[in-house]
C-alpha cells in the first residue's frame, strides 16, 4: 500500500461520485447548503451527455439537417450544387463543439467557486459504507453522506461476435460514412443515428425486437416517425425475434437475425459495412465496490426509496445509477433533491410526473405526461385532439408539414394529461405545453392564450380549442373573469 493510501482518509460531509450533470448538480447544491463537499470523477466533468452522448449526437443531427436543407434550397430559388459530406471535418466539428460546450459550462471553475473539491484521479472504488479509494493515486476519501451519480454505459449484445458492432459512443471513430449500415435498437439513440446516416447517404436498415420503434412513446408518434423513416428509404424491421450473431465477412460485418412471426420467422443474414447496436443503458457499476460497501443492487442499477436513498440511509443514487428516469433533466432534479436530503435529512421526494423528452430525428418527436393508451386506462372518458402540422401556416411556409400535435385531457376537458408531437420544433412545442401543465393551466385557459403568428407553438391553442369543441360549458367557464 502506498504512503498516500496508508494515511487517514480525508473527510467530507458529502462525497459525490461521478462528474456528469447529476454529480455536478449534487455537489453544487450540497456546497451551497454549507456542506464540505468533494466531487470525484475519473478524468473530466460533463459525463456521457457532453462528451460522448447528447452533445455529439445533436451536432450530427445538425449536420444531417444542413444536408437536407441544401437539397431543398432549389425549391426556394437558391442554386446549390450538392457536395459530398466531409466526414473527417464533420467529426472535427463535433469534437470542437464538445470543447466549446465544456468551456461554456465551465464546471471546474463553478465547482471551485462554490468550494467543492474536484478530484480527478481515476475511478473511485468504495472500500466501505463511507470510504472510497482512487485508482490512480490510492488516495482515500470519506463521506458522512455519499451520492452515487456514476451514469450509465452502452450494453453489448450477448451474442457471438458482439465486439464487431459499433456502440453509439464509438460512432465518431468510424473512418468514413458507411455505404450499408445496420442499426440494432430503435430507442431514442438508435432512431437519431438512423436519421443522421440516412441523410448522409447510407443505406440504413433498422432492426427492433419490440413491435414498434420508439416503443416508450405514444403509438401515434411511433407510427409517424416510422412512416417518415420508410419515406426516406430506411428499411425498418420491427418485432425481430432475435439477433443471432455477427461475424467478419471481408471488409464488412455479417449480421444474422431471425424475423418475428409476423414476417415469417425466417433467419436472415446480410453483410453491412457497419453495424451499430443501441440496445440498453445499464448503470456503470463495474468496479465501483458496491458489495464491499454493502449496497444492494442488480445488474442494471441501484434501488432507491422515495428519498433517493439506497438500502444504506446515508448513500444516495441518482440519475442513470438508479435506472428510474434516464434523462439529463431528471438526473439534475434528482441530484439536487438527494443533496438536500444528504445535508438536511430526508425531506425531498423524487417526482417525475412531468418529464418532457424527445429526439432530434427527421422529423423530430417529443412527449410529456401520459400516452393516449395510458390515459384511457386511467380515465376511459378522456378526450384527444390531434392537429396536423399541414393545417398550420408556419409549417406550410417552411415546407415542414409532416407531423402533428396531440393533446390528451381528462373527460371534463379541464386537465391536460399528456402532449405528443412529431414534426419541426416538436420538442419546443411540447416543452411549452409542459410549462402550462406544471403551472396548472387548464384546457380552457390554454385555449384563450394569444399565440404569436405565424409560429409552430400556435398549434397548442388550436389543439386546446379542439378539445373543447364538444363541451360548450367549458367555453362558458373560459369566459369567466
Amino acid at each position: 500500500m502506498s504512503e498516500t493510501s496508508a494515511q487517514e482518509p480525508e473527510s467530507y460531509d458529502v462525497l459525490v461520485i461521478g462528474g456528469g450533470p447529476a454529480g455536478t448538480a449534487a455537489a453544487l447544491r450540497a456546497a451551497g447548503l454549507g456542506a464540505r463537499t468533494a466531487l470525484v470523477e475519473a478524468r473530466r466533468t460533463g459525463g456521457t451527455c457532453v462528451n460522448t452522448g447528447c452533445v455529439p449526437t445533436r451536432v450530427l443531427a445538425r449536420t444531417a439537417r444542413l444536408v437536407r436543407e441544401v437539397r431543398q434550397a432549389g425549391e426556394y430559388g437558391i442554386a446549390v450544387t450538392e457536395q459530398p459530406v466531409d466526414w473527417t471535418r464533420t467529426v472535427a466539428r463535433v469534437r470542437e463543439t464538445i470543447e466549446r460546450v465544456q468551456a461554456a459550462k465551465a464546471e471546474p471553475e463553478k465547482l471551485a467557486d462554490a468550494g467543492v473539491d474536484l478530484v480527478l484521479e481515476g475511478r473511485a472504488r468504495l472500500t466501505g459504507p463511507h470510504e472510497v479509494e482512487l485508482e490512480d493515486t490510492g488516495r482515500r476519501l470519506r463521506g458522512r453522506s455519499v451520492v452515487l451519480a456514476v451514469g450509465g454505459h452502452s450494453r453489448r449484445l450477448p451474442v457471438p461476435g458482439a465486439e464487431l458492432a459499433v456502440l453509439p459512443e464509438e460512432v465518431l471513430d468510424l473512418p468514413a460514412i458507411p455505404r450499408r449500415l445496420a442499426v440494432v435498437g430503435a430507442g431514442n439513440t438508435g432512431a437519431q443515428l438512423v436519421t443522421v446516416f440516412a441523410a448522409l447517404g447510407s443505406e440504413v436498415t433498422l432492426l427492433e425486437v419490440a413491435p414498434r420503434i420508439l416503443a416508450q412513446t405514444d403509438a401515434d408518434v411511433s407510427a409517424a416517425v416510422q412512416e417518415a423513416f420508410v419515406a426516406q428509404g430506411v428499411r425498418v424491421r420491427t418485432g425481430v425475434a432475435g439477433i443471432a450473431s455477427l461475424e467478419r465477412d471481408g471488409e464488412g460485418v455479417r449480421l444474422t437475425w431471425t424475423d418475428g412471426e409476423a414476417d415469417g420467422g425466417q433467419e436472415r443474414s446480410e453483410v453491412f459495412d457497419v453495424v451499430i447496436t443501441s440496445t440498453g443503458w445499464p448503470a456503470s457499476l463495474e468496479g465501483l465496490g458496491l458489495d464491499a460497501a454493502g449496497i444492494e443492487h442488480t445488474a442494471r442499477g441501484i434501488g432507491v426509496d422515495e428519498h433517493l436513498r439506497t438500502n444504506l440511509e446515508h448513500v444516495y443514487a441518482v440519475g442513470d445509477a438508479n435506472q428510474e428516469a434516464m434523462l439529463v433533466q431528471a438526473a439534475h432534479r434528482e441530484a439536487e433533491d438527494a443533496a438536500v436530503n444528504a445535508v438536511l435529512g430526508p425531506r425531498r421526494s423524487r417526482r417525475h410526473e412531468l418529464l418532457p423528452a424527445g429526439g432530434f430525428t427527421d422529423p423530430d418527436y417529443a412527449d410529456v405526461g401520459l400516452t393516449e393508451e395510458q390515459a384511457r386506462e386511467r380515465d376511459p372518458g378522456c378526450v384527444v385532439a390531434l392537429v396536423p402540422f399541414a393545417s398550420m401556416e408556419r409549417p406550410v411556409i417552411d415546407d415542414r408539414t409532416r407531423g402533428f400535435l396531440k393533446l390528451v385531457a381528462d373527460g371534463r376537458r379541464e386537465q391536460l394529461l399528456g402532449a405528443h408531437a412529431v414534426g419541426e420544433s416538436a420538442v419546443e412545442v411540447v416543452q411549452a405545453v409542459t410549462t402550462a401543465m406544471a403551472a396548472g393551466v387548464d384546457v380552457a385557459v390554454l385555449a384563450r392564450v394569444e399565440y404569436a403568428y405565424p409560429t409552430y407553438s400556435a398549434v397548442i391553442g388550436v389543439a386546446a380549442r379542439q378539445l373543447l369543441d364538444s363541451a360548450p360549458t367549458s367555453y362558458e367557464h373560459a369566459d369567466q373573469d
